[in-house]
């Protein structure tokens, strides 16, 4: 088992897919790898996934795949060699499929319906502005050289176009044929854009969805009620808010994942030096650690293991930044400091007493019977101080726990009995480390393998 609770997600790329390199990144410390569905093709993806799924199998410890969709992107059309934008200009912004002298091109009908007076946009990530002063002319307020096919930010606007573009629902289709665990959303603006995600995917995985809009920061209730996990994707949203409001918004999206029981994973620029460099800077290891104290249930790597120079050092040294924080009393008095909601059910009042029982008895680890994953989430919302072992007959569902803080799942076929159970976990528990006389928690639902009927608590020791 990892020497830490919070996990990492890795994002393969030219840097990292060869099949030695995917092995020694897990084996350094990623639980979970991410597929940029914006670069690479099909078959591609379909030897990352084969690969991953190849280590999983040997290793014996079950790897979460995402699956990032692209979204739609707004992007500026052909300008030729560039086109100069000269701060205090008027510059002309026209709808068009081919090249035009001395205007900013695009072809986005969605986007020419939504321009106004007093619209702002912004363009390669930001580091060019203009300010909209009629419907089809704008002010220059940050110049540059603005070249072609960089990207167009709206500021305070929603956009009248789903979050899935025809891209999106194939690359969509293919992920999830061949096994995709979940399926990450880029700019999701509304709660709308995650229900029709879901009468696509189902139950087939889980839905993540990137945090990036203004809109979806304001509908983040509704919006997080419909997806299984977020991830706060600071790349965008740190071009649509002010820079100085993203702590806050990350803050808060963590602190609304946790209330909800739905994993949280903090993304872009967290050890961004590490594409070229062995070492991260200071204020990059302060940006791990602070997600982890925020409550992060995982961190991400994107161009450091995708295409950087040192992708398992970005690991390693990501793994000892989460295991330090980890390590803070202080971590731990926030913790249970932490005042959460709770439902009258006894689902919520058997992962409520794991956690309070976990620390009076000082228990090394929780095991879990689990048929959908839920009980293995709602235990790791309590966050106990200790392993949770997820155990599921499903695969699948395995895979898509390797996700979650704290656990780490088992397939394991359910139990005949009661008795036949406790020989299974005390086997089980030397076969994952524990040692003899160590004191373990057991959640289950009685009668065995019916969804929704954890009512059981069982304090052990491993013999």
């Amino acid at each position: 088992m990892r020497n830490r609770f919070a996990k990492i997600l890795a994002t393969l790329g030219p840097a990292s897919r060869a099949p030695d390199t995917i092995r020694l990144l897990h084996e350094v410390g990623v639980d979970a790898f991410r597929l940029n569905f914006s670069h690479g093709s099909h078959d591609d993806h379909r030897s990352n996934i084969e690969t991953i799924r190849r280590i999983a199998t040997a290793s014996g410890r079950p790897i979460a795949i995402v699956a990032d969709m692209q979204g739609p992107k707004l992007r500026v059309g052909e300008l030729g060699d560039g086109l100069e934008l000269r701060y205090g200009d008027t510059i002309r912004i026209r709808e068009t499929d081919t090249a035009s002298d001395g205007e900013i091109v695009h072809p986005h009908g969605e986007l020419t319906a939504i321009l106004k007076p007093g619209l702002v946009l912004k363009f390669d990530d930001g580091k060019l502005q203009v300010t909209m002063i009629s419907d089809s002319e704008a002010r220059v307020d940050v110049p540059g050289l603005l070249k072609s096919r960089k990207g167009i930010n709206v500021v305070n606007a929603v956009l009248p176009m789903s979050a899935m573009t025809d891209k999106d629902r194939a690359d969509m289709a293919f992920a999830l044929d061949h096994g995709a665990d979940w399926i990450a959303l880029s700019f999701v603006q509304n709660a709308q854009d995650v229900r029709d995600a879901r009468e696509i995917i189902g139950e087939k995985a889980g839905i993540i969805v990137k945090i990036e809009k203004p809109s979806a920061v304001d509908d983040l209730d509704d919006i997080l009620h419909h997806a299984d996990a977020a991830m706060v994707a600071r790349g965008d949203l740190g071009v649509e808010l002010p820079l100085e409001v993203v702590p806050v918004v990350q803050r808060r999206i963590i602190r609304k994942g946790r209330e909800l029981g739905k994993p949280v994973i903090v993304a872009t620029h967290m050890l961004e030096s590490m594409i070229d460099a062995p070492t991260p800077t200071r204020a990059e290891a302060s940006d791990v650690a602070t997600a982890i104290y925020q409550g992060a249930d995982c961190v991400m790597l994107s161009a450091e293991t995708a295409v950087g120079r040192h992708p398992a050092t970005a690991v390693a040294i990501m793994d000892r930044i989460i295991a330090a924080a980890e390590g803070d009393p202080i971590l731990w008095e926030y913790i249970h400091q932490t005042e959460l909601p709770h439902k009258a059910s006894a689902e919520d009042a058997v992962s409520r007493s794991v956690k309070t029982i976990a620390r009076t008895i000082d228990a090394k680890a929780v095991f879990g019977y689990t048929r959908t994953g839920s009980t293995v989430q709602r235990i790791a919302r309590e966050r106990p101080p200790c392993r949770i072992i997820g155990l599921t007959p499903n695969d699948a569902i395995a895979a898509r726990l390797a996700l979650i803080w704290g656990s780490y799942p088992v397939v394991t076929e359910d139990p005949a009995s009661f008795e036949d159970m406790l020989g299974r976990i005390r086997d089980l528990g030397q076969a994952v480390g524990l040692e003899s006389g160590d004191r373990i928690i057991i959640s289950a639902g009685v009668p065995f393998g019916i969804p929704g009927t954890t009512n059981t608590l069982k304090i052990d020791t491993i013999p």
